[in-house]
């Protein structure tokens, strides 16, 4: 069974539901994620997903699998979207079914993180100021001094120090 796929056209429900129902499952828990007509303080017109095909199946595919292995007796789905999605429209689904709901909520709402944390899916808002991709800062337009950056800087230092102790411990070691 496949668990996981990505396409251009509409999501349909009834077919993820389909892919984890089974006479064992007591629960079936469901995500939706769906285009919203704002974020962060801007309005939205239009989404556009783009992915790396086969690495994003892939992924998918694993966080399902992982899922499945980590949360007896889940049975997990993932389906997302690609392309231009308008408002209101279903851009994600996750559906896991298991035989007690604790564990059917558990599993859907791994699946849904680790999508959102792991599978190489890009969206583009598009609003009144035109074009934007989420979570993407252009280092050419940044102040390379801001929050994130700093921030960056701060955990590799802190990464470092650590590293720096760790040797200065083996060192001493007789």
């Amino acid at each position: 069974m496949n668990r996981a796929d990505l396409r251009t056209a509409p999501v349909s429900i009834d077919e993820v539901l389909a892919k984890v129902r089974h006479a064992g499952a007591g629960a079936v828990a469901l995500f939706l994620g769906t285009v919203r007509d704002h974020n962060g303080g801007r309005a939205v017109v239009l989404l556009e997903y783009e992915a790396y095909g086969a690495m994003a199946l892939a992924e998918m595919e694993r966080i399902a699998r992982e899922t499945e292995q980590q949360i007896p007796g889940a049975r997990c789905a993932i389906v997302h979207r690609t392309g231009a999605l308008q408002v209101g429209d279903t851009a994600v689904v996750c559906a896991a079914s298991a035989p007690h709901r604790a564990e059917a909520f558990a599993a859907c709402r791994r699946l849904i993180d680790e999508v959102k944390a792991q599978v190489p899916i890009w969206k583009r808002e598009h609003g009144p100021d035109g074009p934007y991709w989420v979570g993407w800062e252009d280092g050419r337009c940044s102040d390379h001094g801001g929050s994130e950056a700093e921030a960056l800087k701060e955990e590799f230092r802190s990464a470092d120090d650590e590293d720096d102790s760790v040797h200065a411990a083996e060192h001493q070691r007789p």
